[in-house]
């Protein structure tokens, strides 16, 4: 695919995220989309692209950090319901309640018995929020081993993507056959016909923005909605009454833009 091909088509589906956000706001939906699959597989790319142009009031990203001592002796759902939508609102949950069913397992941060827990009330804790009208749907991103170590090392020498590289994420290379199988007993339990999984291929990193952007919107039953008609005046309204107190009373960024130029001539 050419750039000038994928940037049409990534800007034709955010326009419609847009129009998304809107109705959602008009009719007070609630829609959750949960992002997993293996560390690199592309989800934060793919919810930067969503995200880009909608208003962070309305479409919010949940990412939550390693549970605190408190939130270890909560019911394990909880810290995340506290995230969850209310009225007119989109939640991405980037990495969610599935954590128990990969690295939590695969990591031992949980016990078997916390591990079967958890497969056993998830349809029933997810079942319960579709029943209360909430939108859920959830997206599998599947990278494959060879490309998974080379986003790594891409990543291993690019100043600005160093943070995304931990110690957790080197381990699930040494531990794929694990994930896999974690990931495999997951999906038998999970993937029920109320709230079922949707894998997305996504070695192809343009590809697989794309390919679930366009699904995400075919399966939300969204239209247009009338906006506000808004008139601005031909030019800005004075008064003459007004005067800007001088400048030496305000502290200003100092002009770094000048520098460079400077530097560059």
């Amino acid at each position: 695919m050419s750039k000038a091909v994928y940037e049409a088509e990534l800007f034709r589906l955010q326009t419609e995220f847009v129009k998304l956000q809107e109705w959602v706001r008009f009719s007070g939906a609630r829609i959750v989309v949960i992002f997993e699959g293996r560390d690199g597989a592309g989800k934060g790319g793919t919810i930067k692209r969503i995200t880009e142009y909608l208003s962070p009031r309305l479409a919010r990203i949940a990412a939550l950090p390693a549970p605190t001592d408190r939130e270890r002796g909560q019911w394990y759902y909880q810290r995340y319901i506290a995230h969850l939508p209310a009225k007119g609102e989109i939640v991405l949950f980037d990495r969610s309640w599935y954590n128990r069913a990969g690295v939590e397992k695969v990591m031992g941060f949980c016990t078997p018995q916390e591990r079967a827990l958890f497969l056993r009330q998830t349809p029933i804790f997810e079942r319960m929020l579709i029943e209360e009208g909430i939108l859920l749907r959830k997206y599998w991103f599947s990278v494959s081993d060879d490309e998974q170590l080379r986003r790594f090392r891409k990543r291993l020498n690019d100043p600005v993507r160093q943070w995304k590289l931990s110690p957790t994420d080197l381990e699930s290379v040494y531990r794929w056959e694990e994930y896999s199988r974690a990931k495999d007993e997951m999906m038998v339990h999970t993937d029920i016909p109320a709230s079922p999984w949707f894998v997305v291929e996504s070695d192809i990193k343009k590809h697989a923005r794309l390919n679930m952007m366009a699904h995400l919107l075919s399966t939300m039953p969204y239209h247009d909605v009338e906006k506000p008609k808004v008139e601005l005046p031909s030019h800005p309204v004075v008064s003459g009454n007004y005067q800007r107190p001088p400048r030496e009373l305000s502290t200003y960024v100092p002009d770094h833009v000048a520098t460079l130029i400077g530097d560059t001539e």
